[in-house]
């Protein structure tokens, strides 16, 4: 299941857009590969900009931390390495992927992942009967363990990366198919929900 890298994305920041100048505090990328995080990637991020006070208290992310962190001209081009021509996930994609190509563009760089998968999306998908998606609230109703804190880039992308496993291992068990792979989750991400049944089981007796 998942053979092919996955690189999950998870940013902190100062706010929720990069075109009001709202910038990153914090990144984890882990790469999943052969059913399990095999790497991760994880920095404090130096945008020298100022923290505001709801980050903070959302966070735990404080303007010392990041003060003493490494800069975004250091941090940005690694991640960029780190993540290469794999395909990236996140929950809630558009939010990290827009601050990704955003920090990126700053220093006139462009990520080269291939193709992007949304775990909220997915999760809206496969479970349709959960009420809430929000990430604290899937990991519980579906068993998945929280490590760490909250709205930590880390461990937020940990239980996102577990998700999409459990995602996969759902999809394997429920509908009998040998390989979950990333084009297959691609192509859930992009149907509409009242689809995705017949799809996966089209799939199923395709494979």
């Amino acid at each position: 299941m998942l053979a092919a890298p996955v690189v999950m994305l998870d940013f902190e920041t100062t706010g929720l857009s990069p075109d009001m100048g709202d910038r990153i505090t914090e990144v984890a990328a882990l790469r999943i590969a052969d059913g399990r995080i095999v790497e991760r990637y994880v920095s404090l991020v130096n945008c020298h900009v100022r923290i505001p006070p709801f980050i903070t208290s959302l966070t735990g992310i404080t303007q010392a931390m990041v003060d003493g962190a490494p800069p975004a001209t250091e941090v940005v081009p690694r991640l960029l390495e780190f993540i290469g021509g794999d395909t990236l996930a996140a929950h809630n994609a558009s939010f990290d992927e827009k601050f990704l190509r955003a920090e990126g563009g700053r220093l006139g760089l462009a990520p080269g992942h291939g193709g992007t998968v949304c775990s909220l999306k997915l999760s809206r998908r496969v479970f349709p009967q959960l009420g809430s998606y929000k990430l604290g609230v899937l990991s519980g109703r579906l068993g998945i363990p929280f490590r760490g804190t909250a709205h930590r880039a880390e461990a937020d992308a940990e239980v996102a990366a577990e998700l999409l496993l459990h995602i996969g291992r759902h999809l394997a068990s429920s509908y009998g198919i040998a390989r979950v792979d990333t084009p297959l989750l691609l192509s859930v991400n992009k149907l509409a929900a009242a689809k995705v049944h017949a799809f996966l089981q089209k799939h199923a007796a395709a494979a």
